[in-house]
This record gives structure tokens, sequence and C-alpha cells, in this order.
């Protein structure tokens, strides 16, 4: 699904830049998209996905660490030891600076 959204804002970009017809259709567009972004299911579907990445980052970052935590330098394994113990106390934040919204 992300590929395929790419490709068409991709494909949106250039129509924009190769476009003859000028600031109206620009503007139609800019429109549009503005319409769809304020959409609510739109908005719902972007932080439900948001959420989804942020649990599967937290996934990785706790398998990891388990997998790797012993073979580090001492000053990156007191890091990583620091950061688990702070995440298994139930802080509700995440290490990758974005809110849990």
């Amino acid at each position: 699904m992300r590929y395929r959204l790419t490709f068409v804002a991709g494909l949106l970009l250039g129509y924009v830049l190769g476009t003859r017809a000028g600031r109206e259709r620009y503007e139609q567009m800019k429109k549009s998209a503005r319409q769809i972004a304020e959409n609510p299911a739109v908005r719902n579907t972007a932080e439900s996905a948001a959420q989804q990445g942020r649990e599967y980052a937290g996934r990785a970052f706790h398998a990891v660490s388990t997998k790797v935590g012993d073979r580090m330098p001492d000053s990156v394994a007191v890091r990583v030891r620091s950061l688990r113990e702070r995440n298994t106390n139930g802080s509700g934040e995440d290490d990758w600076g974005t809110s849990n919204t």
C-alpha cells in the first residue's frame, strides 16, 4: 500500500510540475488534496498506521536489544539496559521522539 501511495504522490507531483494547465489546475488539485487530508476516515487511518508503526518499532527494539545487548561495548550496553528498564516500568513514552496520540 505504501508503494502505491508513493507512486501516486510522484505521479501527481510530476503532473503538477509538468502541466501546462497552469495555476488554476494546481489550485483545484490542492483543494482536493486538502479535502482528502481533512476527511475523518483518512485521519483515523493515518493515526492508526502511526500507532502500529510505533508498536512494531518497540518490538524490534526489544528483540534486537535482547539478542545483541551483551555483545555491545559497555557504554552502549549500559544505555540499552537503562532503556529496557525504563520501558518495562511502564513510562508509556517511546524513544523515537514521537508522541503517543
